[in-house]
């Protein structure tokens, strides 16, 4: 997961040089088809769809809220990776949000393997996984038109996370039904779901590496998709059911610091905190025009 989103971080990096637009705005058409003749993109997305593999094998044995949260330790590989490419090493500001991030997300595991069980998904429970989402799609898509042009990394690393965090669901439901020989409507429909969700997250992660750097999206990629998949696995999928109150607590708080950190590494950043500085290509264009440059 670190090395592809390096690579496609890079690859989208080189796109956007080369087609141009504004990094707030998303990825257009054309920079999409661009996308598609980047080796380092596509080595990127092949890793990561490596790294899908290696999850999926592992949510087949283990609960959904176990899993999710360990891919958490490709953040600190990450910002390695970054650090090194880029020549840009973290401030004492940034390594606090990601101890933030690790520290929160490791609670989590620590307490989720204790008390997470497993039982059999409902066909009503996958209804209520599907309306859920639909209803987030709906959400998502709207402040994504509505305030296109002013969104910020934190924005699409938040949505792709959230998204990531019902395809993670949707697959467990999926491998849980076909383990169990249950193939029915239900099942395609949770397919059809999980494809379009992976999708339209898979847009939105793209979007991110072109208006922040690849530790801040993983970063969101692996606390608020694991957070999301918690979520759903204790609400829906029941799987801490019957667990004392004071282990709600301290997941909420572990999850809250998590949150906290990932929201100080978008702020505190050393390439945000460069790319806010420089001014726009428009910006530049005008005031290359007006002699005001």
């Amino acid at each position: 997961m670190s090395l592809g989103a390096q690579y496609q971080h890079s690859g989208v990096e080189k796109v956007k040089r080369n087609v141009g637009g504004r990094a707030s705005s998303g990825l257009n058409l054309s920079h999409l088809l661009a996308l598609a003749t980047r080796p380092s993109w596509l080595a990127g997305t092949l890793l990561l769809g490596l790294a899908v593999i290696c999850q999926l094998g592992a949510i087949s044995v283990a609960p959904l809220m176990v899993v999710q949260p360990l891919g958490v330790v490709a953040l600190l590989l990450t910002t390695m990776l970054n650090a090194r490419a880029s020549g840009i090493q973290p401030t004492k500001r940034s390594w606090i949000a990601i101890a933030a991030c690790v520290g929160g997300i490791a609670v989590f595991v620590a307490l989720a393997a204790q008390h997470a069980t497993k039982r059999a998904v409902t066909n009503e429970d996958v209804l209520l996984i599907l309306a859920i989402l639909l209803a987030v799609t709906i959400i998502l898509l709207s402040v994504w038109i509505l305030l296109r042009r002013r969104l910020a990394a934190l924005f699409y690393v938040s949505a792709a996370g959230i998204l990531y965090g019902f395809v993670a669901t949707l697959a467990k439901v999926l491998i849980d039904r076909l383990q169990e020989g249950r193939v029915d409507e239900f099942l395609a429909l949770c397919g059809g779901s999980l494809v379009v969700a992976a999708a339209l997250g898979g847009y939105f992660v793209q979007s991110a590496y072109s208006s922040g750097p690849p530790d801040l999206v993983v970063a969101g990629l692996t606390v608020v998709d694991p957070l999301v998949a918690v979520v759903l696995a204790m609400a829906v999928l029941g799987e801490l059911s019957g667990v004392p109150l004071w282990t709600l607590v301290i997941f909420v708080g572990a999850g809250s610091l998590a949150i906290w950190g990932v929201i100080a590494l978008a702020r505190h950043h050393p390439v945000v905190a460069r790319d806010s500085e420089q001014p726009t290509t428009a910006e530049s264009g005008a005031d290359a025009h007006t002699g005001r440059g």
